[in-house]
């Protein structure tokens, strides 16, 4: 069970957390807790693969960094190749040599989808090679509303946040840790 490996390598945490986009939570999913053990990672992004298998998906591409060893273990999965973007001076790009050609189908994957953000970032630097969309993959499905590509999981989770003005725990007088990679404008 997915719920299970999150819990035993420890990255579904409970506290008091900002997230990158503003709001604040109570429970935080640190995937790369999970994916710092490569079974536990095989397995858990093998639910994913399988929910991908018919797709013909040419590459494979994980926004940095919550979507490199995603996309690298979907990638060895699926047979197919696997590259990342990048932030460069806050804006989401494609370094390092790696080449898009148009009209390949594209699968973005990250560690956890909530707002899509990284993922849409990702999109929009891709589609200006002129490719196709497959879709999005994850290991944790947090979105709280519909994104514009199809989304594949290993679990769903409804996590509760709260904006930063409306937040019960800071009204508590808990301090938040900011966990994630991303920098808040």
């Amino acid at each position: 069970m997915i719920i299970e490996q999150l819990k035993q390598s420890e990255a579904l945490l409970e506290g008091h957390f900002l997230l990158s986009s503003g709001r604040h939570s109570n429970r935080y999913c640190q995937c790369a807790k999970l994916l710092q053990y490569p079974e536990r990672a095989a397995h858990v992004l093998s639910i994913v693969a399988e929910q991908l298998k018919d797709m013909k998906i040419d590459i494979v591409v994980g926004p940095a960094m919550g979507g490199i060893i995603v996309a690298y273990e979907l990638g060895r999965q699926l047979g197919i190749p696997a590259i990342f973007t990048e932030r460069e001076e806050g804006i989401m790009t494609l370094r390092r040599g790696f080449e898009i050609k148009p009209g390949q189908k594209i699968l973005i994957a990250e560690d956890v989808v909530t707002t899509g953000k990284s993922s849409i970032e990702t999109i929009a630097v891709l589609k200006t090679q002129k490719v196709e969309i497959a879709g999005i993959a994850c290991i944790v499905d947090r979105s709280v509303q519909p994104l514009p590509y199809p989304l594949f999981s290993a679990i769903k989770l409804e996590i509760e946040s709260w904006e930063a003005n409306n937040c019960p725990l800071c009204k508590e007088g808990k301090p938040y840790v900011k966990p994630g990679s991303r920098k808040i404008n």
